[in-house]
């Protein structure tokens, strides 16, 4: 398997699942500016979209959406990082996918545009706070969005709220969501994850 990343990036999320499991990959760094591969290849030339996470199997099949390549990488080996497919628990991990996808990733969008004007910020933090409360009341419970073990959803909720940093959005009024981000952090496989994007050393 390919896996197609830029590093910090929402794609960290099936890198995090690839190194959870042990998986055999190789890591592609797109260039998200230029659009390029380290190559020089343009990345539009391989997936439209234009974006990461992009995830291109050994048979060349290649799987595009941050949900879809985490549960891919999942199911690799069932029941270890998701609950197997069909199960209760596992739409109910689909649905925390969907939350953080639509409400939480896509909720920074207007963050990422520095032509905003003050007040549309203003209200994307605001609408950021209620999802925060949202999930820190599931954290406050339990140390993972799902009960008590790790998943792909804490993965991908995880990368997002990183985001809160480069951004300057204050978490101070979530401490379970503070919690969960140093919890998270200490993970081997998310540590190799970000010294592997050379976020760390």
């Amino acid at each position: 398997m390919k896996l197609y990343y830029t590093p910090g990036a929402c794609s960290q999320a099936p890198h995090i699942a690839l190194n959870e499991l042990g998986l055999a990959y190789e890591p592609v760094k797109v260039d998200l500016v230029k659009h390029t591969l380290p190559d020089g290849t343009d990345f539009y030339s391989i997936n439209p979209k234009g974006y990461v996470p992009m995830l291109e199997l050994d048979d060349g099949t290649r799987l595009t959406e941050v949900g879809v390549l985490l549960q891919y990488i999942a199911d690799q080996k069932p029941g270890t990082i998701a609950p197997v497919y069909g199960t209760k628990a596992r739409w109910q991990l689909m649905e925390w996918l969907n939350f953080i996808s639509t409400e939480v990733h896509k909720g920074f969008g207007p963050l990422w545009n520095l032509q905003n004007a003050a007040d549309v910020r203003e209200r994307a933090v605001q609408a950021l706070g209620n999802r925060f409360t949202f999930i820190s009341k599931t954290l406050e419970k339990q140390p993972f969005l799902t009960g008590d073990t790790f998943s792909i959803a804490d993965a991908y909720l995880w990368v997002v709220l990183n985001w809160a940093d480069y951004h300057k959005v204050d978490l101070a009024s979530w401490p379970a969501v503070q919690q969960f981000r140093a919890r998270v952090a200490a993970r081997p496989a998310v540590q190799k994850t970000l010294k592997a994007e050379g976020l760390v050393k």
